[in-house]
């Protein structure tokens, strides 16, 4: 069994399709899924696909793009979502200064935030970094009783370090299947009880399908492709990156 700990389920190309997508992903050995929102519109539609999927796991939190729109009294508004039992982590919040959709300043008032929550309800989060390690750090470090996921996974084998001593796993997606991705040089001297798996979708689709809509189904080619990089059975990938989604995510 794989958890795919990060996807999109309420973008229409997979929505609209959702049985037979959920359906081929039981066939590739993925059968377990945490639909994460990037806004509070998207928080309630990975609710309401929660709760209609035994399978289906939600999150609720603010993406560094959306955090310019953050809605008036969206920090109440989040602690209200948390109260739902398939509500598993605050996310996805962070920075992103490649895009740079918000400015620097309101994506981190808008992550502070969030990691307060996270702190004051004892929930995992889930974070984007992109360009921003150093201010991320900085962040997280302000929190240090606050757990979670560095998710799709793209920075430096220093980062992940770093995060990992704080406390947090690291979560790859089909980025790491990429011909010129640096990720498989060192993933594979991380410790492999703070790995997930993910797909992003309908992003980031790993190869054989780069380039294509993802679907949660691909996270076996994640797996696939750890399992190459560690030299281990896919079966011990599979079950170790579900342990630890079990654990950090209290499935």
């Amino acid at each position: 069994m794989l958890t795919d700990t990060h996807c999109h389920l309420f973008y229409d190309q997979i929505k609209t399709d959702l049985d037979s997508v959920l359906e081929r992903a039981k066939t590739l050995g993925v059968n377990r899924f945490i639909c994460v929102a990037t806004n509070l519109d998207d928080a309630n539609e990975c609710l309401e696909l929660s709760k209609k999927y035994e399978s289906i796991y939600a999150s609720v939190g603010i993406h560094p793009h959306d955090s310019k729109n953050a809605p008036k009294g969206y920090i109440e508004k989040i602690y209200n979502f948390m109260k739902n039992d398939k509500v598993v982590a605050v996310g996805e919040m962070g920075l992103d200064y490649f895009r740079n959709i918000s400015s620097s300043k309101v994506q981190k008032e808008v992550f502070r935030s969030q990691m307060e929550i996270a702190e004051d309800l004892n929930m995992p989060v889930i974070f984007h970094n992109r360009d921003a390690d150093n201010d991320v750090l900085s962040i997280l470090e302000d929190f240090p009783s606050v757990v979670g996921v560095a998710h799709c996974f793209s920075s430096t084998e220093d980062t992940a370090t770093k995060l990992i001593e704080l406390g947090y796993y690291i979560s790859f997606s089909g980025n790491i299947t990429f011909k010129n991705s640096h990720l498989p040089e060192f993933a594979g001297r991380l410790p492999l009880d703070r790995i997930l798996v993910e797909t992003d979708c309908p992003y980031l689709s790993p190869v054989p399908y780069r380039g294509k809509p993802n679907e949660p189904g691909r996270t076996r080619f994640v797996a696939e492709k750890i399992s190459d990089i560690f030299k281990l059975p896919l079966e011990v990938i599979a079950a170790e990156t579900t342990k630890n989604a079990t654990k950090l995510f209290n499935l």
